[in-house]
């Protein structure tokens, strides 16, 4: 080990000291001189994180000709392979075609204007609509499957044998008339949520390719040159392969992972005994990255600082993802003066259908107010909710509704995660013979739920236009008592609102480089997935941060791959 790499931990003896909820703590960056520095390993291209954005970088940087390293803190999937393995890809991709759909580039660049907004240039998000049947190409050139014989529904979460689906809001007003709808959901083939089956044709693809993986490893600090300030590489912690404690470490984050859903405590508490036992026996090790480090760690739901920090409006909601999406990333990043963008951002995912008749009833704030259309893609129902109602939210539905529900509910073929919360909260919601009545059962004001409920009823009997856009096809009149109100509010343990962040580093939207305050790209550092601003750090909808992660991460792959080739090649001409 190094005089200086020995020095800079005597200079931090809390290095063994773990935070409660085993959030990684990083380090300022290390000046070394890179001729100098005890490298302890080589690569052209380090990547920080093994998930989908991480491993669409390492197959496409060494795809391109570069050495490539990965190391991940955990065994690899992270937030991607915990996910419903759904990518937002069209344009006319084959899938679409066989069922019958002409989608194109210009039809889903101008759906998603409308969704992404000002989160990339225009030019970039084209780009994203161009290459969104090729990344979809390649995906199943590497293996993956998205096949489907099953016409494409609107849910949240499709069944099995459905894998091509409406998973955004293509067809409501503020969208249908801007662009065709097309469904663009594509979900791989496997039964169960299909994230994990997505991320195992990426890591057989990896491994295929005997790249150095470094599982059970941390970064928790990047590695500068002492004279030009640019990123050279990472000090990495690793457990000696093979030992008691790599193995423990294992176990506990495993059964971290398992309970998370159903004991969040229990599982921080295994989170932070992990988080101890790296710090206290992991060795740190440098990497030198000669063309630079790709940061693919996530996004940073699982910092519950960070979060309080920039989105404390989503601090009641259930944080979805993976442990490593706790900031690391984003912070490696701004310890070397990397600027960040659209922290504030959240999807908070309220879904509502399925059942389909909820989403046929009218949700309310706790006024009892109508405040978003119930049709709309889930996240846009939550994000709303959580941003301007302080995340209260009650769902309305008669006794006619409530019985259609309880039918699909029970014999719809739904997931267990969308039939169960829904029957229990059919079971033991609150219910009034009037209007009056229920506002009064759940402190709404009874006078703004009576008008609320009369103008729904004159929408949806065709009398008037709905005034947030809902289509009469998805309306019903409330007419049949008893009345129910179902609470959805972020805070439900009954019926939990996931949320994940969107926003993160800034970075160059041709290379994926990282960008400092003044909008210079940081030599040697790149970000990709929710680690970076992308496509989707402005809304999201289904199957959208997937791809965008796996785009993002290709494109620093290449980047970073023909900036090797092409000083390759003016070695080569210098020798001639």
């Amino acid at each position: 080990m190094s005089d200086s790499l020995i020095s800079s931990l005597d200079e931090n003896p809390t290095r063994a000291e773990a935070p409660h909820d085993g959030t990684l703590p990083i380090l300022p960056p290390l000046a070394l001189d890179e001729a100098t520095a005890d490298w302890g390993e080589r690569c052209d291209v380090l990547v920080i994180g093994c998930g989908a954005a991480g491993a669409a970088a390492a197959i496409t940087a060494h795809e391109g000709g570069a050495a490539v390293m990965v190391v991940d803190r955990f065994d690899g999937g992270g937030a991607s392979a915990k996910s419903g393995g759904v990518v937002y890809a069209g344009g006319g991709t084959r899938q679409q075609l066989k069922a019958g759909y002409q989608d194109t580039p210009e039809a889903m660049f101008q759906y998603l204007l409308r969704e992404v907004g000002d989160a990339v240039s225009p030019a970039t998000l084209r780009r994203f609509c161009d290459d969104s049947r090729g990344l979809l190409e390649w995906l199943e050139s590497i293996g993956a499957a998205f096949e489907s014989d099953a016409p494409p529904p609107k849910t949240s979460y499709p069944k099995n044998g459905v894998y091509l689906y409406y998973s955004g809001n293509e067809s409501i007003a503020g969208f249908a008339e801007y662009a065709k709808p097309a469904p663009r959901g594509h979900r791989m083939n496997d039964p169960g949520m299909s994230g994990k089956a997505l991320y195992a044709v990426l890591r057989r693809k990896l491994e295929s390719l005997a790249l150095p993986i470094l599982m059970q490893s941390a970064v928790r600090r990047l590695i500068v040159d002492k004279t030009s300030g640019a990123v050279i590489g990472a000090e990495v912690l690793r457990f000696d392969p093979g030992s008691n404690a790599e193995q423990q470490h294992r176990k506990l984050m495993r059964r971290a992972e398992s309970l998370h859903n159903v004991a969040p405590a229990a599982a921080d508490r295994a989170r932070a005994r992990a988080l101890a036992l790296m710090l206290a026996q992991a060795r740190p090790q440098l990497i030198r990255a000669q063309r630079g480090v790709v940061l693919a760690t996530g996004g940073f739901i699982f910092n519950r600082a960070l979060v309080e920090r920039h989105a404390p409006k989503y601090l009641q909601t259930m944080r979805l993802g993976a442990t490593g999406c706790d900031g690391s990333g984003l912070r490696l990043g701004q310890s070397v003066g990397g600027s960040a963008a659209r922290l504030d951002k959240v999807s908070a995912w309220r879904f509502i259908n399925p059942p389909t008749p909820w989403a046929r009833g009218m949700v309310v704030d706790a006024k009892g107010e109508r405040f978003c259309n119930e049709q709309s893609y889930g996240a846009r129902l939550g994000v709303a909710m959580c941003e301007q109602h302080e995340g209260r939210a009650w769902l309305v539905l008669d006794a006619k509704l409530r019985r259609q529900a309880f039918k699909e509910a029970f014999f719809g073929r739904l997931w267990a995660f969308q039939s169960i919360p829904a029957i229990f909260l059919m079971l033991f919601a609150p219910r009034a013979r009037s209007i009056e009545a229920l506002a009064q059962r759940i402190g709404a004001q009874p006078a703004a739920l009576q008008k609320t409920w009369a103008d729904y009823n004159q929408a949806a009997s065709g009398r008037a236009v709905d005034a947030l856009g809902k289509t009469k096809a998805m309306m019903q009149a409330l007419t049949q008592p008893p009345f129910f109100a179902f609470e959805i509010s972020a805070h439900s343990k009954t019926f939990p609102c996931p949320a994940i962040t969107l926003g993160g580093l800034r970075v160059d939207e041709s290379s994926g480089a990282v960008l400092d305050a003044q909008g210079a790209p940081i030599a040697g550092l790149y970000a990709a997935g929710r680690a970076a601003v992308g496509i989707a750090s402005n809304n999201y909808v289904s199957g959208l941060s997937l791809a965008d992660c796996l785009w993002s991460g290709r494109r620093s792959g290449r980047h970073l791959s023909a900036q090797a080739s092409a000083q390759h090649s003016d070695a080569l001409a210098a020798v001639k």
